[in-house]
């Protein structure tokens, strides 16, 4: 193995993920490693998809989102991808901004119904 290449097991260990989840991205085409026997490869173009795809994970992505994103790159190059990716950030922005809404009333009215729990009890 060059310095350049992960292994499998390697991949696994350097982003934290199960090998479940390295075979399943490998199988819906987000990483496409080199093959050599039942041995598995990774060089740097796949460390990177790996790293863009946890990140895009992070912030609630779905996998499909994230996959058509790295397909822009590949067939129209880094301007278009770059401009997909800030219209992408914009419709996640809108929807973490609703989920944060909804959490800070939920929330509120958890707060409210402990508070009216506690005010029953006797001193």
């Amino acid at each position: 193995m060059t310095a350049s290449r992960l292994s499998f097991k390697d991949m696994c260990a350097r982003f934290e993920v199960t090998p479940r989840t390295l075979r399943y991205y490998e199988y819906i085409e987000l990483l496409q490693p080199e093959r050599e026997g039942r041995s598995r490869f990774y060089g740097p173009r796949e460390v990177a998809r790996m790293t863009l795809i946890l990140r895009g994970r992070r912030f609630g992505f779905q996998l499909e989102d994230i996959r058509q994103w790295l397909l822009i790159y590949e067939k129209d190059g880094t301007e278009a991808q770059m401009r997909a990716w800030i219209d992408m950030a914009d419709r996640q922005l809108g929807e973490l901004a609703e989920q944060k809404a909804q959490l800070e009333e939920a929330m509120a009215e958890l707060q409210a119904l402990r508070d009216e729990t506690a005010g029953s009890l006797p001193s």
